[in-house]
């Protein structure tokens, strides 16, 4: 009865909580400072995320193998992925091991994608463009009209 009574008067606005200190961060941001490139970080985002990995030593092994993927990824080293899925599925990491099985059911298409300089970018982004002018005629018009957007939307 004492607690609620202590309580009840921050409830209706009379006394003050204690300072609760500073807000934790969200998942999306540790997430956004995780899979950002360490020299694009802000400092004070990456300091935080340096305390947070101090602190949580398998938030600190999750963000080293998220950077290696990451260096994989843009440096076009893809003889380094079956060392990497080995390391991953050796942790403790579920939804990663997972990621790395799955990446091993097609692994020479995976390795060629981080290594060759072939890209399907190009494609990938004129069929987006198609498929969303596609959904914005939807029960609009003919196919003819379709036809000329598409066509003149270039």
């Amino acid at each position: 009865m004492a607690v609620q009574r202590h309580l009840r008067q921050y409830r209706t606005g009379r006394g003050h909580a204690p300072d609760p200190g500073p807000k934790p961060p969200s998942v999306r941001e540790v997430t956004s400072w995780i899979m950002t490139h360490p020299e694009h970080l802000r400092d004070e985002d990456a300091g935080k995320l340096h305390r947070l990995r101090e602190r949580d030593p398998e938030l600190d092994r999750l963000t080293l193998h998220v950077r290696k993927f990451a260096v994989m990824m843009t440096a076009r080293h893809g003889d380094r992925l079956e060392d990497w899925i080995a390391e991953v599925e050796r942790d403790s990491f579920a939804p990663l091991a997972g990621f790395a099985r799955n990446l091993r059911r097609d692994f020479d298409a995976v390795r060629n994608g981080l290594s060759l300089p072939h890209s399907s970018g190009a494609v990938e982004g004129t069929i987006n463009r198609l498929k969303m002018l596609k959904r914005q005629m939807f029960g609009r018009a003919t196919l003819d009209l379709l036809r000329k957007r598409v066509l003149l939307a270039r």
